[in-house]
Formats: structure tokens, C-alpha cells, sequence
């Protein structure tokens, strides 16, 4: 055979078996994108849902997802409609079963408390309303402020004592109460999540002015705290154990002495103070 012939029937071959290399790619290529994309359909917010909102099928929509679900995504609207929702949830989001509470517990602030808990409205003053800091979520100090019963009387005055610790706030606004004339007025409520025996302190704080202190949510550690007494802050010689026990520098009695003159003589005579007696 002609030498040239077989080169050029060589350099054919090779350039059919390129051209045929790349159709098979993009051929291939066309077939993967091809290849339909497998989704799941899940429940999800029709638009934001507030905590406590009991949902309604006006409420929810559904959604594709690519791949698998989420880990407790609620696949059917039926599973979801008449439970409460036991935090907020926004626009597109998936319903997931652990953000709604019990079939047939309803709706509320009831529904988002724990088993074993207490919600526990606090009545604050208007610092605390006004400044908008305390939001659900948030964790709080509660501080309470007063004289002790029977100790009316105490050189150090009002004491401020931190009765509870690291509470979850679980609502905050407003209500109306009557005053002292009977006029409905506007007064600033916080929930917090308790035991039942901090309900109970709470309780009784209710009577003292209430002042709740905002902390960080990861700061979970609960301090050995002092009370503090009007006393302290301008110097006034006090001091206050963690025992609560008051211990009170009593300054040195004064001593009268009475020079007495009976005729020609005279003698001497040393008196206590009365409160020295005391």
C-alpha cells in the first residue's frame, strides 16, 4: 500500500475517533443535566406566625426541597392545622413538629410551657416597659427592693436582695388595672418561666418593687449574692452577711462624771449614758 494513502487514512482515523470522543461528551453531559432532580414536599409558613398562634390551613403552604426533608418537617398541612406554635416561624420556613405544641393542647402562652413549669406575670415600672429590653427569650436577674418587716426601724434603710436568677422571659406588654381611684391605667407585665416554688417568691415580691436585670442566655452561672442597703451607699458603718444576719459597729457608751459637794467635802460619781443602759 501507497505509504501516503495509509498516512492519510491513519490522521482520518484519528480524527474520527476525537470527533466521535467529544459527541459522546456532550451527548453524555445533556444526559446527567436531563436527569430529573429529586425533591420532597414539605409544610411550610404561608407568612410569619407569631408564638401562640393556633394554625389554620390559611396559614400554611407547601413547598419543594431539594433532597431529603429536614429532621421533623411536618409533611402534611392535616398534621399541623389546630396545634399551637411554640415559637416564632417566618415566612417559607418549614414546619417542624418540635416548634408546635401537643395535638389538642391549643393555643397561647399556656402551650409553650414545659411540663413541671410555671408562667409567672411580674408587674414592672415603666423603665423596664419603655426601654424594650425585656423580649422572650431573654433571661433575666429579679431583684426586689424594701425594708424587712419588723426592721422598720434599721439604720441602713431599704435593702435591694437578688431572689432569683437566669428566668426565662416568656412574654412582655402591657395590661390594664385599676388604681387606687378605680381609672383603668396601662401597666407593663412580664411572664417568666418558673418552679412553682419560684412562683411562690414571686408571689410575695410582688408586694416590694420589682427590678429585673438582663443577662447574656449562655451566662447560665447562678452568683452567691449580697443584699445592699440604702446604708452602705453613703458610708453608713453597716456591714451585711450572706446569711442575711445585720452586724452593726455600735460606738462606745459615754460616761457623765458628776462632781458632788456635801458641805466640805467633795466626791465623784460616774453615770452611764441611757442608751449605754440599752
Amino acid at each position: 500500500m501507497n505509504k501516503r494513502l495509509l498516512t492519510i487514512l491513519l490522521v482520518a482515523f484519528l480524527i474520527a475517533s476525537g470527533c466521535t470522543f467529544l459527541v459522546y461528551r456532550v451527548v453524555g453531559n445533556r444526559a446527567i443535566a436531563a436527569k430529573p432532580i429529586v425533591t420532597t414536599s414539605v409544610v411550610a409558613a404561608a407568612d410569619d406566625i407569631k408564638i401562640g398562634t393556633v394554625l389554620t390551613a390559611a396559614n400554611l403552604t407547601t413547598i419543594e426541597m431539594k433532597g431529603s426533608a429536614p429532621k421533623g418537617a411536618v409533611m402534611k398541612p392535616s398534621d399541623a392545622i389546630g396545634r399551637g406554635v411554640l415559637a416564632n416561624i417566618y415566612q417559607g420556613e418549614p414546619i417542624i413538629d418540635t416548634r408546635l405544641a401537643p395535638v389538642g393542647s391549643g393555643g397561647g402562652m399556656a402551650a409553650t410551657i414545659p411540663p413541671g413549669m410555671r408562667a409567672c406575670a411580674v408587674k414592672v415600672d415603666q423603665v423596664v416597659g419603655v426601654a424594650g429590653f425585656v423580649t422572650p427569650g431573654m433571661h433575666v436577674d429579679v431583684l426586689v427592693s424594701g425594708i424587712p418587716p419588723g426592721q422598720e426601724d434599721i439604720t441602713e434603710g431599704t435593702i435591694t436582695k437578688t431572689v432569683l436568677q437566669n428566668i426565662a422571659v416568656l412574654s412582655a406588654g402591657t395590661d390594664i388595672q385599676k388604681d387606687a381611684e378605680g381609672k383603668p391605667q396601662q401597666v407593663q407585665v412580664v411572664n417568666l418561666l418558673v418552679t412553682p416554688d419560684d412562683a411562690q417568691t414571686l408571689s410575695l415580691a410582688s408586694n416590694l418593687r420589682i427590678q429585673l436585670v438582663l443577662r447574656n442566655p449562655l451566662d447560665t452561672k447562678v452568683e452567691t449574692m449580697n443584699r445592699t442597703a440604702t446604708g452602705q451607699l453613703f458610708g453608713a458603718p453597716v456591714k451585711i452577711q450572706h446569711a442575711g444576719v445585720v452586724v452593726r459597729k455600735v460606738a462606745a457608751p459615754k460616761v457623765f462624771t458628776v462632781q458632788i459637794i456635801n458641805g466640805t467635802k467633795s466626791s465623784q460619781e460616774k453615770f452611764s449614758s441611757p442608751e449605754a443602759k440599752q
